[in-house]
């Protein structure tokens, strides 16, 4: 029998393991959390993701008991937490810093949470073992924390965090302080982790990238409200409104009018120009003000106007980024409008078509673009 995609989000019969109930969180005028309502399934990697003073760390910060609900309430597996401390709570937390003890091994630091609970030695020493194997650090096992690399550091604070089973781990920005390569290797092990020990997973972070590469669901927030909850893939192909839009990857972002038309939508963007069409099933009335968001890697950049194209703008090359296995063409349409178009270097760099100040034209499918309200 085929595997089933993991999606509890999408079972009506389904408990979740979080719930936010109309959870606002004031700081005397300010509102941080703002009348929040939220589910999260056993097993998830959720990631609230936003900028800064979106309200994701404060979010996060009342999962595990270190910041009281001003109104409403959070569950976990069904019990009410507003009057359950930190320590009472099967949650764990993992902070940027890791907070390891410079002075016990690494065994030692993972064993800690356990020694403080009073397990015997036998269970406490298998349950080492067991994270040390799991997190690859077995032979690190004696050294002291500054005698490992800032990675490994990383892998035994999540080592200590998962020893005493939560039912929840909280990751608070985990990976912020690896360098990039290292990030991308660290984000594979932690997913690897997460399915091995079927812990929920709920990650803060402000990296878009690190947030579609791991979680199962992404939560974008602005100012206390999460705005659109979907799978990553979701999240960068139908983005809800303008700012998840723009907050998530790159994006051209066209203003302007829609009138409906057939399958979709004509826009008219600018005086003098063809409208431009868009197929949807968003509904925004028979004409209203709109924006188009098109992903710039669903842009065609050619010499020659497409015969066959579905939209077709023209204009004048201003700035190019060299990416290694792309470019990224910044283009000027005639009415001022900044457009980007993305192509694979599939040819060496002295070969290719296009340079600063040329003549190109644009085009899309009439499925690429997504139809918001403005």
């Amino acid at each position: 029998m085929a595997e089933t995609a993991f999606a509890p989000w999408n079972d009506e019969s389904a408990t979740p393991l979080i719930q936010f109930k109309n959870v606002t969180k004031r700081y005397g005028d300010f509102v941080a959390i703002d009348n929040l309502t939220q589910d999260i399934y056993a097993e998830e990697f959720f990631a609230l993701l936003g900028p800064s003073g979106c309200g994701k760390t404060t979010m996060m910060r009342m999962l595990g008991g270190f910041e009281t609900v001003t109104e409403g309430q959070i569950l976990i597996a069904g019990q009410d937490m507003n009057n359950v401390p930190p320590n009472k709570r099967a949650v764990n937390m993992m902070f940027q810093s890791y907070a390891l003890f410079p002075h016990l091994t690494i065994s030692e630091n993972i064993a800690f949470g356990l020694k403080r609970e009073g397990k015997p030695k036998p269970e406490i020493d298998a349950r080492v073992d067991e994270m040390l194997r799991l997190t690859r650090l077995e032979k690190f096992a004696k050294r002291k924390p500054h005698q490992i690399s800032g990675g490994q550091r990383q892998r035994v604070a999540l080592a200590r965090s998962l020893a005493k089973a939560p039912k929840l781990l909280l990751l608070d920005e985990p990976l912020g302080a690896l360098d990039k390569k290292l990030r991308q290797d660290t984000q594979f092990e932690l997913m690897d982790i997460q399915e091995k020990t079927g812990t929920t997973f709920v990650i803060v972070t402000h990296d878009q990238e690190e947030a579609m590469t791991v979680a199962s669901r992404v939560a974008v927030m602005d100012e206390g409200q999460i705005i659109q909850v979907a799978t990553p893939a979701d999240i960068y192909e139908r983005p809800n409104s303008v700012y998840v839009a723009d907050f998530i990857g790159d994006v051209n972002i066209i203003n302007g009018h829609a009138t409906r038309a057939g399958d979709g939508y004509d826009v008219t963007y600018a005086e003098g120009t063809a409208p431009l069409h868009a197929k949807t099933s968003n509904d925004l009335g028979n004409s209203a003000k709109c924006a188009l968001a098109i992903r710039p890697e669903k842009v065609s950049i050619t010499a020659q106007k497409p015969s066959k194209a579905a939209n077709t703008v023209k204009g004048k090359i201003i700035d190019i980024a060299y990416l290694g296995n792309l470019s990224t063409y910044h283009v000027e349409l005639a009415n001022g409008q900044m457009m980007k178009a993305q192509a694979a270097n599939t040819r060496r760099l002295e070969r290719r078509a296009f340079t600063w100040e040329d003549s190109v034209w644009l085009s899309w499918t009439d499925t690429a673009a997504i139809v918001l309200e403005a």
